[in-house]
């Protein structure tokens, strides 16, 4: 008689929902965590898509702030792009999350590990473990992701605004910007799921008589 069995879909989700719900606060500093990075990304390529739009109206007192505010701007040029400096510190911040939301999910892990073994003991598969991670994961990058990508461009368009004034809007690269915004949700959902692969492995794997066992 098989000892394991396939819960569905719907279910994963239910707990999964359930779980943040529980671990609210925790849910809510490690989304946090993912708001900010996915902010700053969302901030430093909105406010370069900004600039880029500025550089092609050509218009000479845009081209003067620009100049004084750091950005080589040549005479007739079409372009202009990130410095080396800000890829730099944008990856890092990434990575920052990353390390964050592992420890994060690891602690969660931890936290639950009567929960987990009881799951193992009735039947759940070990794929089934992984989805409620995955699926916790998936909610809070998403979450995370659309409220940092929102915020990040609506802090560029406001300082471009306060910058340039009123008139700099005609000329900002709208498609531009969305596009944007919904790559920085999308890689602040796949950070978020990254970050969560190694501790849904771990859970997987415990064996369920190690998982009654702990001490909570």
């Amino acid at each position: 008689m098989r000892r394991l069995v396939e819960l569905p879909l719907s279910k994963s989700f239910q707990m999964a929902y359930q779980s943040i719900r529980v671990r609210f606060f925790r849910s809510l500093i490690t989304t946090t965590s993912l708001v900010l990075a996915v902010a700053f990304l969302t901030f430093t390529q909105t406010g370069n898509e900004i600039n880029q739009g500025l550089v092609t109206s050509q218009n000479p007192a845009f081209i003067q702030i620009l100049t004084k505010i750091g950005y080589d701007v040549t005479p007739g040029a079409a372009s202009i792009g990130s410095s080396a400096k800000q890829r730099w510190i944008v990856i890092l911040s990434l990575l920052v999350c990353v390390v964050g939301i592992i420890n994060a999910q690891l602690m969660s892990v931890t936290e639950r590990f009567r929960e987990i073994g009881t799951l193992k003991c009735l039947g759940a598969l070990d794929r089934f473990i992984v989805r409620i991670f995955v699926i916790e994961a998936t909610l809070q990058g998403l979450a995370g992701g659309i409220v940092g990508a929102l915020l990040g461009a609506l802090v560029a368009f406001s300082a471009s605004i306060i910058r340039f004034g009123l008139s700099s809007a005609s000329f900002m690269p709208w498609s531009d910007i969305g596009t944007t915004v919904f790559y920085a949700v999308c890689i602040g959902t796949g950070l978020s799921l990254l970050g969560v692969l190694y501790p849904a492995i771990v859970a997987s794997r415990m064996l369920p008589v190690e998982a009654m066992r702990v001490e909570q």
